[in-house]
């Protein structure tokens, strides 16, 4: 990744994209009762996932939020690697430690983070906001749906680390991919990072709060008829790249209670899907005479 700390450019070399204020953002998020309980910015970091899980190990409490201005190592899932200019986005990391849920139930986080991350910016981006599934986050862009966002969920040191990547002022010349996308692109009605940030960590903690209430029952909490409601490949024709180079063809017709996404093939059988890479399938159109 692009960045800048010793011997780097200024953070103010691009006036678009000016740094968080760290002492603001912790008078407003890290206040006695809420999750928040410490919170800080980086310049710049290999990876924020990497260093909270560091911490965790060292007994970290609960409510650790990290911010990076600027990753070089950024990881996303199946440990892709991604990149992005130094404060085009939001690239942060929390430290979870949900002891009355079943680790069983821990993999409902990351889709915790992109419900909550999806309704922010609809919001308060004002943007028709999905999440193509897992936890891919999405805008639609002149008819097209394009990736903004990114969630990595890890376990360590008996925590969770829920990491996300939001791409917020990235300028086309700066996409990484012909199918990736930002909130200013989008016609975002605001890209204030801070502002974003705020929404966002307030978002989670309201919606954590809940799905920890219910011991992580995702009907009890709600989370997955909110997610199912935002999931852009129901309903879809789909591709599944599975584990082992196998491929299965279908119709997303479900997320069932284990956030399995369910595929029914042409011959009726529903199959359940814990992992792998979803393309959406654009819809045959019939030839005109």
């Amino acid at each position: 990744m692009r960045g800048f700390g010793h011997g780097g450019p200024s953070p103010w070399t691009d006036l678009d994209r000016p740094p968080l204020d760290t002492e603001a953002l912790r008078r407003d998020l890290v206040v006695p009762g809420g999750l928040w309980t410490a919170l800080d910015v980086v310049t710049e970091t290999g990876s924020t996932n990497t260093d909270l899980a560091a911490r965790a190990r060292a007994g970290e409490a609960e409510g650790a939020v990290l911010i990076a201005e600027s990753q070089q190592a950024g990881r996303g899932r199946l440990e892709r690697r991604w990149s992005a200019p130094p404060r085009s986005g939001l690239f942060l990391s929390v430290l979870l430690r949900p002891r009355e849920v079943p680790v069983e139930r821990y993999g409902w986080l990351p889709i915790l983070v992109g419900v909550a991350a999806a309704a922010t910016v609809a919001r308060v981006a004002e943007l028709d906001t999905g999440l193509k599934w897992p936890n891919d986050l999405q805008v639609v862009t002149a008819g097209e749906e394009r990736k903004i966002g990114g969630i990595l969920t890890e376990l360590s040191g008996g925590a969770v680390i829920a990491g996300l990547g939001l791409n917020v002022s990235l300028r086309a010349t700066e996409l990484p991919v012909p199918t990736a996308g930002s909130l200013a692109l989008a016609g975002a009605a605001v890209t204030d990072r801070a502002t974003l940030l705020r929404a966002l960590l307030r978002e989670f903690a309201e919606l954590y709060g809940e799905w920890r209430a219910a011991a992580g029952d995702p009907h009890a909490s709600g989370l997955l008829p909110a997610y199912t409601a935002r999931c852009t490949t129901l309903g879809r024709p789909v591709k599944v790249q599975l584990p082992g180079d196998r491929e299965l063809a279908g119709e997303a017709v479900a997320v069932d209670g284990d956030g399995r996404l369910v595929v029914r093939t042409p011959d009726g059988t529903r199959h359940p899907v814990a992992a792998g890479d979803v393309v959406h399938v654009r819809p045959q159109r019939p030839d005109v005479a």
